[in-house]
Order: C-alpha cells, then structure tokens, then sequence
C-alpha cells in the first residue's frame, strides 16, 4: 500500500536585503532549507505553512503568495510526497537561530545556488523565483538518482 505525505515549504525573503531565511536541516532531508513541515489533519495549507514557520523560526509570517506545488512519486513503491510552496517578505518577530530541525541564518539566493547541499533545495528555487511554473514533479526511488521537471 503506497502512503502520501502532505507538506508545505515557505521562502521568507528580506525587504530590505533580499537575503533569504534558510534552514541546515540536520534531521530527515539534510541540508539546507526553507522552513516547513507537515500538514496536520483539519488544517489548511497556508495556516499550516504559517504554523511551521512560527514553530521552527519564532517569525509569524503573513501575506504567503503560493508559488505553486512540488510532486514526488517514488516509482517503485509508489509512495507520494506533496509539498505546497509559498513565499513572503512579510514576517516579523525574534529568529530562533537553531531548532531541533536545525540552524538558521538569512544567505542571498546566489549563496543558496552555490552552496552545496545534500537535498538539493537549489533545484526548488525555479518554483519560487519564476512565475511560469505551477507544478514540479520528480520521480526517485532509493537506488537511483532523481531530477525534476518544471510544468
């Protein structure tokens, strides 16, 4: 029986320097992030966003512009990960520098391109930065390599 995980994923950009708040993931998916999580039962998708955000970061974040949804199918077990994509420049409060999920610090976009990170967030970051896209999807299992096709 395949399962199917709902999460979300939300880019806080800074007004005034355009850096963006990411995430070292040192539990599941390593590397660096955006904060995120699950979405819980009778929840929706942006309260859940603004939920994970507030848990992870200590930010209350508003006005999140949804930037569309990544689509993971494991082809051998057919389990799905679906993950809602926002963004904002709106947020305020006190940074929780480090979590259990991790540190976090604010880095430019051209920093998060050129950092090398086991999860490869760099390869979500047409979804956020370019408008022609609505979905993403990919295809894996544990003993292949996977890429990402942008619809």
């Amino acid at each position: 029986m395949s399962n199917t995980e709902i999460t979300n994923m939300v880019m806080i950009q800074d007004k005034v320097t355009g850096k963006v708040l990411v995430q070292d993931r040192v539990k599941s998916w390593k590397g660096l992030s955006f904060p995120g999580g699950h979405v819980e039962n009778n929840e929706s998708f942006v309260d859940s966003a603004i939920r994970e955000v507030k848990e992870e970061t200590g930010l209350d974040v508003s006005n999140l512009k949804n930037c569309g949804v990544i689509h993971w199918l494991n082809n051998k077990t057919f389990d799905r990960y679906i993950v809602f994509l926002f963004k904002t420049s709106d947020f305020s409060g006190d940074l929780i520098y480090e979590c259990e999920e991790g540190k976090h610090f604010w880095i430019t976009v051209d920093e998060l391109i050129n950092t090398p990170s086991e999860n490869q967030t760099p390869k979500y970051l047409p979804m956020f930065l370019e408008e022609k896209y609505s979905e993403a999807f990919g295809s894996w299992n544990d003993d292949e390599p996977w890429d990402i096709i942008y619809l």
